[in-house]
């Protein structure tokens, strides 16, 4: 159901966004499941957007009135206004569509701290990426090919597969039909991929960590299967490879300016042309219950977005 409410006016340091496009995210769905890492109270579904400065409140320097925005902003998105830190907001790059803009902040965001940051990817290593469609794992496709890596994804259909191939992907594997230990044998010439990148969790992730090559790195990014999985540390030790957490909305809250950094490096490669956010759907706000129930069900690659 939508409700009309009257326009929202911005706090000292707020700023109030006409929002023009929101991007859903996986973590809006766990949330409202309550099988996320942490459970904010009150909640409402809706973290990134792109949109125009509808008004700012005393002490904001950086937006004023009309400027097109870009945020990461924790909840509330699915609406036609949202009002904000104005710190979460930062003016929207040239060259941007408001529904490409919508679709960068989370995904991009968390793979460029994991792979860049956390996972420490060079050129001519070797990265498989786990649940590789969904927007986080595109993203992942995407950075490490930019970075000069190869790229193995990890999906469970072909069609989904053939996303990932599009953005980039050197090699691809079906585990709904493949075994998942061969084909990553296959896959490496049996070396195994120096870093894992793993935002699903459940029964792939020991076989996966059980592939990994010498002084690997297991980026644990995310849950989307709803199990956590239990891993043998002694597989840590025998190939001296490391589990490597990530979570990137607390990196952001700590660390500003490395997020900053991180950010403008993935602008960067969007305006090279290396980087290209991949919208599977748009929906329109009274459909933002189907476009959380397509969430949960599996049904979306890369991103989709609400228009309000």
């Amino acid at each position: 159901m939508i409700e009309e409410l009257p326009d929202l006016v911005p706090g000292p340091g707020e700023v109030v966004i006409d929002v023009k496009a929101a991007g859903v995210n996986l973590p809006d769905v766990l949330i409202i499941q309550n099988k996320y890492q942490f459970k904010p109270l009150p909640f409402a579904p809706g973290s990134e957007l792109a949109g125009t400065v509808n008004a700012v409140g005393e002490g904001v320097t950086h937006l004023k009135a009309d400027d097109r925005a870009i945020g990461y902003v924790g909840q509330g998105t699915f609406a036609s206004q949202a009002k904000v830190p104005a710190k979460m907001v930062m003016p929207m790059p040239p060259g941007l569509d408001f529904d490409t803009a919508a679709a960068i902040t989370l995904t991009y965001g968390t793979s460029h701290h994991a792979v860049v940051d956390r996972g420490a990817l060079n050129a001519g290593e070797t990265m498989l990426v786990l649940g590789a469609a969904d927007g986080v794992g595109l993203a992942a496709i995407e950075i490490g090919k930019a970075l000069g890596a190869r790229v193995i994804a990890n999906a469970s259909t072909d069609e989904k597969l053939a996303v990932c191939k599009e953005h980039g992907a050197d090699a691809l594997i079906n585990y709904s039909t493949q075994d998942l230990r061969e084909a990553i044998k296959v896959a490496t010439d049996g070396k195994g991929p120096d870093v894992i990148y793993d935002p699903v969790g459940g029964v792939y992730a020991e076989p996966a960590f059980r592939s990994i090559g010498w002084r690997g790195r297991y980026l644990v990014v995310g849950f989307a299967n709803g199990e956590i999985p239990k891993m043998p540390l002694n597989l840590a030790l025998l190939k001296s490879a490391s589990l490597v957490g990530v979570f990137w909305s607390e990196f952001a809250r700590r660390e500003p300016k490395a997020n900053l950094a991180g950010m403008m490096q993935v602008m960067g490669w969007i305006a090279e042309g290396k980087v290209r956010p991949h919208i599977s759907g748009r929906y329109p706000l009274a459909d933002t219950a189907r476009a959380l129930n397509d969430m949960a069900a599996r049904k979306v690659t890369g991103k989709i977005v609400i228009n309000p």
